[in-house]
């Protein structure tokens, strides 16, 4: 898995071996996030669905899915709006057993030159210290009444 200079990855790129599928990890994130912040940024975090979860069926309605702006090639699989809006691509810890597409780093790459904080987790501990990280940047740029 190549990732351009301009992600930050968080995690060990040289750990190798058993670890839990990108699904669980992403549960486990998100299901962490909301327990501890249920009225904010457990309320505010989402999995944005793409054309490659979509099950027989459901194809017919891709063409307007795409028009009305829900269906994006490489958006990340957790997203959080808020004033600095947080992009991450997840990834299980040992990365050989995951792929990532050029779409996803295209997808990062123009979030993050939009102002947005973008980055590449290797499992859930990863990602965690990736939204620990993110929410000490979100919280410095908060306005406070």
């Amino acid at each position: 898995m190549k990732i351009p200079d301009g992600i930050k990855i968080y995690g060990d790129a040289n750990f190798r071996g058993e670890c839990p599928k990108e699904s669980i990890e992403q549960m486990t994130l998100i299901n962490t996030i909301r327990m501890k912040y249920p009225e904010t940024y457990g309320r505010l975090i989402f999995h944005p669905a793409n054309e490659g979860q979509l099950i027989n069926g459901q194809f017919s309605s891709i063409i307007k899915k795409k028009a009305l702006g829900s269906m994006n090639k490489g958006i990340p699989d957790i997203i959080i709006p808020a004033n600095v809006t947080f992009c991450m691509e997840l990834k299980r810890a040992d990365h050989t057993l995951s792929k990532i597409s050029d779409e996803q780093i295209e997808y990062l790459l123009a979030a993050k030159e939009c102002g947005s904080f973008v980055c590449v987790a290797l499992g859930h501990e990863a990602a965690t210290e990736a939204f620990n990280d993110w929410l000490k940047l979100h919280d410095s740029t908060t306005r406070h009444l």
